[in-house]
């Protein structure tokens, strides 16, 4: 589904702020994969992700989705076909439009190549947005005509979850979704999660800081430093490994020991 060979992506080159973000590196994901993302900041996750969007064009290299060459392709176009979740829960949403908007510009923008360019939201659309809305069990069918930017944290990011899915997308890339919830909101929201990829078969890469998460979630763990994936297990071997089975690994690719509080703290407490 995903190809990725040989990216490099260097900012501020030739000056003194000049850093080497993406150096090298390749990445294939399978047809339904579901590949959990691990590495401290900087390691150049959010990048990667950027990169597959088309936040801006690799210096040089390869980007292939669904046997497409989207190098190239500009944000706009790849967002039709591209789902993503960043890590806070005000993104991904207009505040000032309504939940029905909100899911109507998702709606027509992902569709736009089947319905044209000047679609409109059906009745039969707004009964299938009102029936989606009431699987997240959050109410919010019932508030179709209210404002988003009148919703909670959790609210919101179950609704942007519902909206870079509507339509299913060949791949979708969850930045930490879940880590500006609260624990009880976080789990329901990572449960939709799984629901829903699992139900598509969607094509999945999720960064969490969350070492468990890493190893329990979908079917790959990747971990990444310094712009390159240093560790990529999968099946049988995953399966095995405990979370400090990945930490000892991270070592051995990356040279060094993980650093980061937060990564580490989740190791002891589960969270």
């Amino acid at each position: 589904m995903l190809k990725i060979e040989h990216i490099f992506k260097t900012f501020n080159a030739g000056t003194v702020n000049e850093k080497r973000a993406i150096s090298n590196l390749n990445l294939t994901l399978e047809d339904g994969d579901f590949a959990t993302i691990v590495g401290s900041n900087g390691a150049g996750k959010s990048t990667l992700f950027n990169a597959i969007a088309g936040s801006f064009y690799t210096d040089s290299g390869y980007i292939e989705l669904d046997g497409e060459d989207i190098t190239f392709v500009p944000e706009h176009v790849r967002s039709r076909y591209i789902g993503r979740l960043f890590q806070d829960p005000l993104m991904g949403t207009a505040p000032h439009m309504t939940i029905e908007e909100n899911l109507s510009v998702a709606y027509l923008r992902a569709s736009e190549h089947k319905k044209g360019l000047f679609s409109y939201v059906t009745k039969k659309d707004r009964e299938a947005f009102r029936e989606q809305l009431s699987l997240l069990d959050m109410g919010l069918e019932d508030r179709m005509s209210q404002p988003v930017g009148l919703l909670s944290g959790g609210q919101r990011q179950a609704l942007t979850l519902l909206m870079a899915t509507m339509v299913t997308p060949k791949i979708l890339m969850l930045d930490e979704h879940t880590a500006a919830l609260d624990p009880s909101t976080a789990k329901k929201v990572l449960e939709l999660t799984k629901k829903i990829v699992k139900e598509r078969n969607i094509s999945c890469l999720m960064v969490t800081h969350n070492m468990n998460q890493a190893l329990e979630l979908g079917n790959r763990t990747l971990m990444m430093n310094s712009g390159n994936i240093v560790f990529d297990v999968r099946g049988e071997e995953r399966a095995k490994m405990s979370v400090n089975d990945l930490l000892e690994r991270f070592a051995e690719g990356a040279g060094k020991e993980m650093n980061n509080d937060r990564i580490l703290l989740s190791t002891k407490e589960g969270i």
